[in-house]
């Protein structure tokens, strides 16, 4: 049996989403990468006992990925639903990670179903499905990565009730770091200390901050047995960075930390 997700709230977020899910809303959650947004969703799927259908956005995914496909069998052509028809059948949460990541076609199939109709029109098969009680769109991705050419339409936008998530305060995150590294409290405030000074470099020298993920996947390998300073290095300088100097600039903090 899966073990109960942790999750941290950082204010009114799961009250929202509860309430967002009882009057059938879509959900959008923006913040950074490794913020917590789909813990945050795999949690309330739990929490609200719904089973959860992830689809990593990228950009071939197209509108059949979402929707479904004929298919070619022993017995023939067999249609073959993709998991947010199977959604909406079945009743269940779809859970579009980084959608601005998709093709921008594959947003104009989400429009009747995020707004009072909560239909799915299937071309292909001629079906008007109306939703499943059960049924709840979410939506996440990182406004940090938006531009003029991936980027959600403000007609699309304003279907969905907005959620915008941040990394967590010190001592939250302290917790966080904690339960899912296991290791002491001690070295996780460091970590999240060394996080924070991270996060400053990042309007200077980083594309991208130092994840809440990234820390955790550092104290893993601490706690594991691996030196702490080889553990940054492995964890939080070579994934944030290629460029040399910032490389150094991030291992003189961590000296400075450990």
């Amino acid at each position: 049996m899966t073990a109960t997700k942790m999750y941290q709230p950082q204010g009114n977020e799961v009250e929202i989403f509860e309430r967002a899910a009882a009057n059938g809303l879509p959900v959008m959650i923006k913040g950074p990468t490794g913020c917590g947004k789909t813990r945050f969703v795999e949690t309330m799927a739990e929490k609200l006992g719904r089973p959860l259908y992830t689809v990593a956005c990228h950009d071939d995914l197209t509108a059949a990925d979402l929707v479904g496909r004929h298919l070619i069998g022993a017995d023939g052509t067999f249609w073959q639903d993709g998991p947010l028809t199977r959604a909406v059948r079945q009743g269940g949460i779809c859970y579009l990670d980084e959608v601005v990541e998709a093709r921008k076609d594959t947003t104009v199939v989400l429009h009747p179903l995020s707004d009072h109709r909560r239909v799915l029109p299937i071309e292909r098969t001629g079906e008007l499905l109306q939703a499943h009680p059960d049924f709840m769109l979410v939506i996440s991705y990182n406004p940090g990565y938006q531009n003029l050419m991936k980027g959600l339409k403000p007609s699309t936008r304003q279907r969905f009730v907005g959620l915008s998530f941040d990394y967590p305060d010190p001592a939250r995150e302290v917790v966080i770091v904690c339960q899912e590294a296991g290791i002491d409290k001690q070295t996780a405030q460091q970590l999240v200390k060394l996080g924070s000074d991270l996060r400053r470099l990042k309007d200077h020298d980083l594309e991208e901050a130092a994840s809440t993920r990234l820390l955790i996947y550092t104290a893993l390998m601490t706690g594991s047995g691996l030196g702490v300073k080889e553990a940054c290095l492995a964890c939080l300088v070579e994934p944030l960075t290629d460029d040399a100097e910032t490389q150094r600039a991030i291992l003189r903090l961590i000296d400075a930390h450990f």
